[in-house]
């Protein structure tokens, strides 16, 4: 699996129309918050504001970029 580079993608949740997939913004893969197997990306970080889920940090199993996803409702 090839490392990305230090750059983190930063995709505003609150901006995608349908239910909330959206494609790896490095290598096009599709992303969805529904799907909980890993396969496609794992959690690195979250940041929680009392019991509100403010920002989480995900990496792409494919091609390893990270992607900070903010705009939690």
């Amino acid at each position: 699996m090839k490392q990305a580079d230090s750059q983190i993608f930063t995709i505003d949740l609150a901006r995608i129309d349908g239910n909330g997939d959206f494609p790896c913004p490095n290598c096009g893969v599709m992303i969805s918050p529904e799907d909980e197997t890993e396969n496609v990306y794992v959690i690195v970080d979250t940041k929680v504001n009392g019991d509100s889920l403010e920002e989480l940090t995900i990496q792409c199993n494919k091609c390893g970029s990270k992607i900070r996803l903010v705009g939690f409702v």
